[in-house]
């Protein structure tokens, strides 16, 4: 009852801060989208990390560091710093160009409306819908799962608990209602992950007997560096990087340095950002390593934070790391079924955009077919993020530098890209089977880079030729 009394209490308290969000709304598209773009760089950095650490972090992080040792490591310190060098090398050029040529969703960006500009808008409307669809599915999952193991319930209630609060608030305040819940969101997250890290620390005995404990378990747990690898650290290591800069590529994150309140801002999100996620990062896989140790025989190694935790809290507790786990699943989910909206109503209807009462509608139908996908699939969190992941960074990432940029790009150019990058990713994962070896995300971007420059040389050798 305690845990479910304070699981409830944070539940009112998201729902109550995004209603209250939706009274500072204007009824317009661009406030439903972009929220006037004028939020302070403070809440757009907390709600950057919360809706792109997402359940990942609770719940496909944890694990990793459970069934990986301490190697696990490497996979954050890739991932933030290729996050990193996006902040830095995109998203204030893409914050600039954006207001300029006045886009107000992803796919319009990356259209900019040359010749043929339709094709551009409709395709990536078209993968925004598919796979960052099937990315908001992964977090109601994540959510379900906990309460599966905390209440024994079905994984229907716990979609379907996720999508109503998700529906509530964003129906009604649409990204300015989704980014207040995200900062609420983020401090429990943060308070929740280092709750558990030091009452942990306390139990174990402390970090060296945590190490020497692991040891004794198995010696590959505590090695620096992951081994069997099938071509070494370095590309292991590069395509986790390469992986943290595809958030380039991820439209829920992209739309917020859109709605920052000034591009010279930007700067400060990211530093904000990157050490808030630093601490959240470390803080999971330090519960993943003291999870091994304690509680060395899980069957889901992705619920090890919440085993702990009903071994070491009281109720009350439990149900504050439950709520934390719970909004780390809905601030991404809000963000990426309000980007899935806005790909249906202002780029697939474009006769319709200015339209808000359609906007809202398309919230609510998005989030139908989000709540479809996560009752029909129940395969592994950690897998079903990173798959959408690497998907959206080959498909849009490098489209969307180039267009931030300002360099010139041709529809047939826009499109080809698009396509060899998801193609290439899909071939690297599932045919050859190589995303051990370097995660997907990096040959992606590389094919998708590598056809823009070889159509660009022709280009210009055809320039030339005809001179």
């Amino acid at each position: 009852m305690s845990i479910a009394l304070s699981f409830i209490f944070f539940l009112i308290l998201f729902t109550v801060v995004g209603m209250y969000a939706a009274t500072q709304k204007q009824d317009t598209t661009t406030d439903y989208l972009l929220a006037g773009r004028n939020v302070n760089p403070w809440a757009i950095a907390l709600s950057a990390l919360s809706t792109g650490q997402s359940g990942f972090l609770f719940t496909g992080q944890v694990g990793y560091a459970y069934t990986q040792g301490l190697s696990s490591m490497w996979l954050a310190i890739g991932w933030a710093i290729g996050d990193y060098l996006a902040w830095l090398l995109v998203f204030k050029q893409l914050r600039q160009v954006s207001e300029a040529s006045e886009s107000e969703t992803v796919p319009t960006f990356l259209a900019q409306k040359q010749p043929g500009y339709r094709w551009i808008t409709v395709i990536s409307a078209l993968i925004t819908i598919l796979f960052l669809g099937t990315y908001a599915a992964a977090q109601l999952l994540a959510g379900s799962k906990a309460l599966n193991s905390l209440f024994g319930w079905d994984y229907t209630w716990g979609v379907i608990i996720g999508a109503v609060v998700v529906v509530i608030y964003c129906f009604s305040g649409g990204i300015r209602a989704s980014i207040w819940t995200d900062v609420i969101q983020t401090i429990v997250m943060i308070g929740a992950l280092l709750l558990l890290s030091v009452v942990t620390l306390t139990v174990s005995g402390g970090v060296a007997d945590i190490y020497t404990n692991l040891r004794q378990i198995d010696p590959n747990l505590v090695r620096l560096f992951p081994s069997n690898l099938a071509w070494g650290f370095f590309p292991f290591f590069v395509g986790w990087l390469v992986a943290g800069f595809g958030a380039v590529g991820q439209p829920h994150i992209v739309v917020r340095a859109m709605a920052l309140d000034s591009a010279d801002n930007m700067g400060k999100a990211r530093d904000i950002r990157t050490i808030c996620g630093l601490i959240t990062a470390f803080s999971a896989i330090f519960i993943g390593l003291a999870a091994r140790v304690l509680l060395p025989s899980l069957n889901d190694p992705e619920l090890a934070l919440l085993d702990l935790s009903q071994n070491l809290l009281p109720g009350i507790l439990v149900g504050v790391m439950l709520a934390g786990l719970f909004a780390a699943t809905m601030s991404t989910a809000d963000s990426q079924i309000l980007s899935c909206s806005a790909a249906l109503t202002q780029d697939l209807f474009p006769e319709l955009a200015k339209s808000y009462r359609f906007a809202k509608m398309g919230t609510l139908a998005v989030t139908s077919i989000v709540l479809v996908i996560a009752l029909v699939n129940n395969d592994s969190v950690f897998g079903l993020i990173t798959f959408a992941w690497s998907i959206l960074a080959s498909g849009l990432g490098i489209l969307l530098i180039l267009r931030s940029w300002q360099k010139p790009v041709s529809t047939p150019a826009a499109i080809a890209v698009m396509i060899s990058g998801i193609a290439v990713s899909l071939i690297w994962k599932l045919s050859l089977e190589l995303s051990d070896a370097v995660y997907e995300v990096f040959p992606g971007m590389a094919a998708g880079l590598i056809v823009y420059l070889l159509i660009s040389w022709l280009g210009q050798s055809a320039k030339v030729s005809t001179k």
